[in-house]
């Protein structure tokens, strides 16, 4: 079998120097298709944003948490803590923003983009701990009802309405291009939900005394937030190992490629998430025996092809003039580029002549 070459996948502009950083930033400013990965990173103004809705986000649990003490509301009290939750969840976009435009280093080829993911898991934890305080609080308040101030929680809560409305207002626009700033402003309009019902039970308890009403409600918000807690487990568990992505059928992808009529097999595919946004792919592809060179216009297709029609942004091809293992799907792990028998076997045909004298 002859390789054509090993791993044929080039961005010039993703590892460079900072002897050729202005440079490379010059040449992708004149052809922003050069570079065949899609990394995009949202402007400064959308820094901005998120750190306003991050302020806001900060006060209005703090708002609504010294309110539900005086109020006697647990409804209060969960509210800020679900809105505490998308403080973090916001503060975890902006720390992405900032991360991302890090860039790779010899350390961390493929950036410190993951940092997002285990920010996300130790949100889940807390999240999860300050659930089972206000489960129980609410349990509590379920036998032995206490009289509430419905006023007071109907004040409190429309704090809350209109700085969760406020909030997704500012994140509406960046949220239909960037995947990161969507989940923010997704978390912003949950908020406002919750707030718009605990204001509602406090308008009820101002003509009804149901005190019953305000841990109940506390209860359904717990739900709501495990559920989200729930859904972001599952993603970033999947992300870290490094799963394929829910939205990409690999068989598809295989038969997609096997089309093209200057590829005569694809083997050895893998697809997986570098992090909460962008995918990666690579595989092997039989192709007729050639100049690397010209292989470079195929390559360009491919990728190009695969972005429009799968969402990959970051493929990794290797071609090959014959098929690895047996060319299935995942070769049964036999693409190993070194066989561990052929190397005894190498051992054998030319023993050590270390002692030789």
């Amino acid at each position: 079998m002859e390789h054509i070459t090993p791993v044929y996948d080039k961005c010039d502009c993703e590892n460079k120097s900072s002897e050729n950083h202005e440079k490379c930033d010059t040449a992708s400013a004149a052809n922003s298709n050069s570079c065949t990965h899609n990394h995009q990173i949202p402007e400064n103004s959308t820094g901005g944003r998120l750190l306003m809705v991050l302020a806001l986000n900060f006060l209005i649990p703090v708002i609504q948490i010294i309110g539900g003490i005086f109020a006697n509301s647990m409804a209060l009290i969960s509210d800020a803590i679900h809105n505490f939750s998308d403080f973090t969840g916001v503060l975890i976009s902006y720390i992405a923003l900032r991360i991302g435009k890090k860039g790779a280093s010899l350390q961390n080829t493929f950036g410190y983009r993951r940092a997002e993911i285990l920010a996300a898991l130790l949100n889940v934890a807390i999240l999860f701990g300050a659930s089972a305080v206000i489960l129980y609080g609410a349990s509590q308040r379920l036998r032995t009802q206490e009289v509430v101030s419905g006023g007071l929680v109907m004040i409190i809560a429309g704090v809350g309405v209109i700085g969760n409305g406020f909030s997704a207002w500012l994140l509406h626009r960046d949220s239909k291009e960037s995947l990161n700033v969507r989940g923010a402003f997704l978390h912003m309009m949950g908020d406002f939900l919750t707030s718009v019902a605990v204001l509602v039970s406090g308008l009820i308890i101002i003509y009804k005394p149901w005190y019953w009403l305000d841990p109940l409600l506390s209860m359904l918000i717990v739900i709501f937030i495990l559920k989200n807690c729930w859904t972001i487990l599952k993603e970033s568990t999947a992300i870290l190992m490094n799963a394929t992505p829910k939205n990409i059928d690999i068989q598809a992808v295989q038969k997609f490629l096997e089309n093209f009529p200057e590829i005569s097999g694809v083997h050895y595919l893998h697809a997986w998430i570098l992090t909460s946004s962008g995918v990666a792919f690579s595989c092997h592809v039989v192709i007729e025996d050639q100049l690397v060179s010209k292989t470079s216009q195929l390559r360009e297709k491919i990728s190009r092809k695969l972005f429009d029609e799968f969402g990959i942004d970051h493929p990794v091809l290797q071609f090959e003039t014959d098929a690895c293992g047996n060319g299935s799907l995942f070769c049964e792990n036999n693409c190993s580029p070194i066989d561990p028998s052929d190397h005894d076997k190498h051992a054998d045909d030319h023993p050590d002549h270390s002692n030789k004298k």
